[in-house]
């Protein structure tokens, strides 16, 4: 018999908040965190606008030996896993620590020392000298077995890499490995660290990214007629996945219960989204099903929605496709309107917006739209400039990933 699941603490570092309470009041608030890089100078590059961590110094939380053998990303997983380790009130001690796991993700991994590390040898006199914690830095499985070497978790680890649906595919197989009995709590979650030029540049060159760098904070504007592209943030969301009666047992605070997950794939283009929707909308009906739902269940959906002219519409039609254009209770709202896109640890932080929903009864808002793209049908309803409240018993989290990746999370208040 499988096992339920729910959510036992929660952990973010994002470019609106470097906790979980500041990061959920700025989203409430309808806080933009975009402005122009300072991690480099962007002059020459066509976007030169992204969402950076503030008043972030990694030296505050991690011990000068820890910083030298850590990329950024893996010290991003540090801050969030420890806040949620924390928040989910349990001594972890206590446990057989092969019973604790941790899964997490990310798309790039250290891209950050990988540029580091060869412009330096492409600078220098020839000569290898390259950092003994070069390849460490940069493996994109390092996060996870950090996070566990600093706990001493001995269970269960690994990465999932599905690019910007990466997140939510960490969230599943936590979720799936819990309810099979192969472990009693998961640290979960994702961590990006891609404001760099090497990673900048490639999307940049891509023209995926908004050019609207005259006005940042209004950069990221999905479903905008003038949209024109995402704003790349940074940061790390982590959660706390635990079997239901291991959290009862101990009376931990649960946020929610974790009832289903799917992944599908489009098949169709390297990059692009399927133009119908298709993947997505399959992903979300699996999803859902495994949840003993329908679409007609979700009271908030955290849509995708990265600001770009095709993807915002696609998505659009995929829920469509499962609502078959009748208007229900179901609130919708991209919070990537003001955390940019966090590529593979954008799943995390949103699943964190999903619960908290749930947890305060607070839809939050899609900010920046002035002008609502005319394809959008008036049967959805997509909160727009302010945060409303509302009756929320089932979230619903939606990521999409280059390579045709499709991930969806399902959270039910108990």
């Amino acid at each position: 018999m499988l096992k339920r699941v729910v959510v036992t603490g929660l952990g973010a570092l994002t470019p609106i908040g470097n906790d979980v309470k500041s990061f959920w009041q700025n989203i409430v608030s309808g806080k933009s965190g975009a402005g122009r890089i300072t991690k480099f100078d962007p002059t020459l590059f066509r976007s030169q606008v992204a969402c950076e961590l503030k008043d972030f110094n990694p030296a505050d939380f991690i011990d000068r030996a820890d910083l030298k053998r850590t990329d950024s990303f893996t010290q991003y997983a540090y801050v969030a896993s420890d806040e949620a380790i924390k928040d989910s009130g349990f001594d972890f001690s206590k446990m057989d620590p092969f019973d604790v796991g941790v899964i997490w993700g990310s798309g790039q991994g250290g891209m950050e020392t990988f540029e580091e590390q060869v412009t330096g040898f492409a600078q220098g006199d020839g000569h290898p000298r390259f950092n003994p914690f070069f390849i460490p830095k940069m493996l994109i499985n390092m996060a996870s077995g950090m996070i566990s070497l600093r706990n001493g978790f001995m269970g269960i680890n690994y990465t999932t890499v599905s690019a910007c649906a990466t997140s939510n595919t960490a969230i599943m197989d936590a979720f799936n490995y819990i309810r099979l009995g192969k472990a009693k709590i998961i640290v979960t979650g994702g961590s990006e660290a891609p404001i760099n030029q090497a990673s900048f540049g490639g999307f940049s060159s891509m023209k995926a990214m908004s050019t609207n760098n005259d006005d940042p904070t209004h950069a990221s504007r999905p479903f905008d007629i003038n949209r024109d592209g995402f704003v790349m943030g940074e940061g790390a969301g982590a959660l706390v996945l635990e079997e239901y009666e291991h959290a009862i047992a101990r009376g931990a605070h649960i946020y929610a219960e974790v009832t289903g997950a799917a992944m599908t794939a489009d098949a169709y283009h390297m990059t692009a989204t399927h133009p119908e929707g298709l993947g997505a909308a399959k992903a979300m009906q699996l999803a859902l099903g495994e949840s003993g739902l329908t679409i007609a269940d979700v009271d908030y959906l955290n849509m995708h929605a990265t600001s770009t002219p095709v993807g915002d519409l696609s998505e659009l039609k995929a829920i469509l496709n499962l609502t078959k254009g009748e208007k229900n209770n179901m609130q919708i709202s991209a919070t990537k309107s003001m955390t940019g896109h966090l590529l593979g640890a954008a799943g995390a932080i949103e699943a964190i917006v999903c619960l908290m929903a749930i947890k305060d009864q607070v839809v939050p808002p899609t900010i920046n739209t002035e002008v609502l793209d005319p394809a959008i049908p008036d049967s959805l309803n997509i909160v727009l400039k302010e945060a409303i409240n509302h009756k929320i018993d089932v979230t619903m989290s939606n990521t999409f990933g280059f390579g045709g990746h499709n991930g969806i999370a399902v959270f039910k208040k108990m």
